[in-house]
C-alpha cells in the first residue's frame, strides 16, 4: 500500500547543534516520507536575488511584522541583527488540517518557544485545540566527536570552532525535554531512525481515523450485504 497522508498532519520539533548532520537527515527524510514540508518563517529584512515571498520567506514591513505580533499570529519570533523573524500560524495550521505535517527546524530556545506557547496560541487563533507538537533531536556521538566533525571541514577558525562548541554546551542542555533522541554516529541507521520516528508518529490511529471508518464500512457492509 503506497504512503497516504494522514487526515491530520503533525508538527515536528527538530534541533540539533552545528557539524551534527542535521541537514543531510532532514533532507533524506524529506524525499522518503511525502507530505512533509517546512514552515516558511516571515522576516522583515529584504528579499535577496532570488527569493520569492511565500516560497523562501514572507517578507513583511517592520509595521506590518509588529501589526501581526499584536494580533497574536506567530506561534514564535526573535529578532537577530536588526532584523525580525516569526513562525506563522495561520499557514502552519492550514497545512495539518489538510493532512500535510510541517517541520520546524529550530535551536533549544526556540523548541521551548513552541513547547510553552503551541496549543495556547493555536486554541487562541482557532479557539480549538490540536495535538502536541513532537519534539525530536539529533546528538553527535559524544561532544569529543562533534568537535572532531568541525575541525575536520578545515573551514573555520579555532575561534569560530571554540564559540560554536560553547553554543553546543549550551544547546545540549535541553536534550532531556525531546520526546525522541537521534544519534547521528553511523550515517545509514540515523536515516533510518529519523524516519522511523516520523512514520510511526503519522501513522497513529488518531491520525488515521479515516481508514478506522473504511474498517467499520467494510465490516458493515458484510454483517448487511445487499
Amino acid at each position: 500500500m503506497a504512503w497516504s497522508n494522514p487526515d491530520r498532519g503533525a508538527l515536528f520539533v527538530v534541533t540539533g547543534p552545528s557539524g551534527v548532520g542535521k541537514s543531510t537527515l532532514i533532507a533524506h527524510l524529506m524525499e522518503h516520507i511525502p507530505g512533509i514540508r517546512f514552515s516558511v518563517s516571515a522576516t522583515t529584512r529584504a528579499p535577496r536575488e532570488g527569493e520569492q515571498d511565500g516560497v523562501h520567506y514572507h517578507f513583511l514591513t517592520p509595521e506590518r511584522f509588529a501589526e501581526l505580533v499584536g494580533d497574536g499570529a506567530f506561534l514564535e519570533y526573535a529578532e537577530v541583527y536588526g532584523r525580525r523573524y516569526g513562525t506563522l500560524l495561520d499557514p502552519i495550521i492550514d497545512a495539518l488540517d489538510a493532512g500535510e505535517s510541517i517541520l520546524l527546524d529550530v535551536d533549544l530556545q526556540g523548541a521551548r518557544s513552541v513547547r510553552r506557547d503551541y496549543l495556547d496560541a493555536v486554541r487562541a487563533r482557532v479557539g480549538r485545540s490540536v495535538d502536541d507538537a513532537i519534539f525530536v533531536y539529533i546528538l553527535p556521538p559524544s561532544i569529543a566527536v562533534l568537535e572532531e566533525r568541525l575541525r575536520a571541514r578545515g573551514t573555520d577558525s579555532d575561534e569560530i570552532i571554540a564559540g560554536r562548541m560553547a553554543k553546543v554546551a549550551y544547546q545540549l542542555e535541553g536534550v532531556a525535554e525531546y520526546d525522541y533522541l537521534v544519534v547521528n554516529d553511523d550515517l545509514d541507521e540515523a536515516r533510518e531512525a529519523l524516519t522511523s520516528v516520523f512514520r510511526a508518529e503519522l501513522l497513529r490511529r488518531s491520525r488515521r481515523q479515516s481508514w478506522v471508518d473504511a474498517v467499520d464500512a467494510e465490516l458493515e457492509a458484510r454483517r448487511n450485504p445487499a
